[in-house]
């Protein structure tokens, strides 16, 4: 049988955590690899003695707990949410909201924000993203896996936020779009780049990838206000990190053995699971980088 048809079972090899832990682990020797929503700056890679790479693409999406409203039917920007998480919009009849959703019945009913208590790529992909919206936010509270929030209630992990957000009225949070389709949980548009109001959709991430460079060395790119009318302005990647040299070769050939299917013949399995394969041109990029850094 060709082994290239095979479905490969990398057990127990993977981590799944935020950036920094992820790393130490993996340079530690503790995993064969790590994978992290985060990518790590190319100094901090060649300090780790870590190569990194892009395996699949998601997004970032609002999600409101609000009597009537269904998913895709409320409106957000960037500046807004970050109003809102600010603590500076506290109502859901807030005039910024009704201008953005002036057909939506919106209740003079307290927002309950809640946010991640634990460190994670899905924070910082939030939190880059309302940066970059909003020079309050990027000056006060800026970026990183965790922040010091202004308001909001924590919860740990994406079950912890969409636990609050779907048993308290009037709540927002912020989960994996994936995670929100799961448990039926009520997601919002965002206006993008191109001030066009968007659905998250496994075609907006594609769209928001599609129109990256993935120029930068070691796959260095945060897809947040990706550019094109048809991008989810809050789409992320998920990276790979792996020793550079390997620790154990069976073992990280193994895992490249996993990744190149995944690459190649897993795309069906992605979308199943509400998530994007990479472009074919990228894939052609990461296999190139395999062969130079994890000889």
């Amino acid at each position: 049988m060709n082994n290239a048809l095979v479905r490969p079972r990398p057990s127990d090899l993977n981590q799944r955590a935020s950036a920094k832990p992820g790393a130490i682990q993996v340079k530690a020797g503790l995993v064969t690899f790590g994978a992290s929503d985060k990518p790590l700056s190319p100094e901090d890679l060649k300090a780790a003695g870590l190569v990194q790479f892009p395996l699949v693409i998601g997004g970032v999406v609002p999600v409101v707990n609000l009597e009537g409203v269904k998913p895709g039917q409320l409106n957000f920007t960037g500046e807004l949410l970050a109003d809102i998480y600010l603590g500076k919009v506290t109502t859901w009849n807030d005039p910024a909201i009704v201008a953005l959703n002036p057909d939506a019945k919106l209740p003079a009913l307290k927002i309950m924000v809640t946010h991640r208590s634990d460190s994670s790529g899905t924070t910082f992909n939030w939190v880059n993203y309302l940066s970059k919206l909003s020079p309050e936010w990027k000056a006060n509270v800026g970026e990183g896996t965790t922040v010091k929030w202004p308001t909001g209630t924590a919860g740990n992990g994406n079950e912890g936020v969409a636990r609050y957000v779907n048993y308290v009225k009037g709540s927002i949070g912020y989960v994996e779009l994936a995670y929100a389709v799961e448990h039926k949980m009520t997601f919002a548009k965002l206006k993008n780049k191109s001030g066009v109001f968007v659905t998250p959709s496994l075609d907006s991430f594609q769209a928001a990838a599609a129109n990256a460079s993935w120029k930068s060395p070691d796959f260095y790119e945060v897809l947040t206000d990706a550019p094109g009318k048809d991008s989810w302005p809050i789409t992320a990647t998920t990276f790979v990190l792996m020793p550079r040299p390997s620790k154990d070769m069976s073992s990280s050939a193994e895992a490249l053995r996993f990744f190149r299917w995944s690459l190649e013949q897993g795309k069906a399995d992605a979308k199943k699971l509400n998530y994007v394969s990479l472009p074919d041109t990228l894939v052609q990029q990461v296999e190139a980088y395999w062969a130079e850094n994890l000889k």
